[in-house]
């Protein structure tokens, strides 16, 4: 469905020398699939997504959606064709009510369903509906927010960077079932999740391991997890983000 074909990335550095970011990246992604990217910091993870959505043009290299090249197109033109993008820090728009982001994300949706989706990730719609989305929102409300929009937009193909990322363990457990339960509803859409969190890569049909700008490793959960399983868990602890310990994967299936 979205084929990258030896993706290379160079940016340029403060000193104004262009810096490699990415090499060599071969990736496919298949229709109904749900897939984890994970790696250290600083490895590109992040910046194959922002490949995938024309945020950062690749210096080398094809993407092709359903065979379509994608390569060169906007940003708005690849989300006109079904790609959906969370961003790590989700940014914030003063002045811009949370029912008119719902409504931005599927025109189609009615006050019932913002709701529902507003109740799927946490958050009480008699308090959040009329919000605005400024300063007043935590860190965690707007991530919440923004997997709202995302699930209620219902791309071809959606990246979550980081979902897990400034939230508590309790809303990081709610967000990793809403959206494994989302996605298992709907076999026609794939998901890509950006995380290191021990709780999200078992459940995953592929995990990708990227580092050091390269795919290190890729292929079905059962297979790579087992590779990655103690360094990702030790590192989890050592930031500790994974207070509650692991979460079986069964219960997501």
């Amino acid at each position: 469905m979205l084929v990258l074909n030896d993706v290379g990335l160079s940016l340029n550095g403060s000193n104004g020398d262009a810096k490699e970011i990415l090499r060599n990246i071969n990736l496919t992604f298949e229709s109904g699939k749900l897939y984890a990217i994970t790696g250290p910091n600083g490895g590109g993870k992040t910046s194959i997504a922002k490949v995938i959505m024309g945020i950062y043009q690749p210096t080398q290299g094809q993407i092709l959606l359903n065979g379509e090249e994608i390569t060169h197109l906007s940003i708005t033109e690849r989300a006109r064709r079904g790609l959906a993008y969370a961003f790590q820090h989700p940014p914030r728009f003063k002045g811009v009510y949370v029912e008119e982001v719902m409504r931005i994300a599927n025109p189609a949706i009615d006050e019932m369903g913002i709701r529902s989706y507003l109740r799927d990730v946490g958050l009480c719609p008699e308090d959040y509906i009329g919000r605005d989305l400024g300063p007043s929102l935590s860190g965690g409300e707007t991530k919440r927010l923004e997997v709202a929009q995302l699930l209620a937009k219902d791309a071809l193909l959606t990246i979550f960077d980081e979902p897990e990322a400034g939230v508590d363990l309790w809303t990081i457990q709610k967000l990793i079932s809403l959206i494994v339960r989302r996605h298992r509803e709907n076999q026609q859409n794939t998901m890509v999740i950006i995380s290191h969190h021990e709780q999200f890569l078992p459940i995953c049909d592929e995990i990708i391991l990227v580092a050091d700008g390269e795919v290190q490793e890729k292929g079905p959960a059962a297979t790579v997890w087992p590779l990655i399983r103690d360094d990702i868990i030790c590192n989890c602890r050592i930031r500790n983000q994974c207070g509650g310990g692991m979460i079986e994967a069964q219960q997501y299936r």
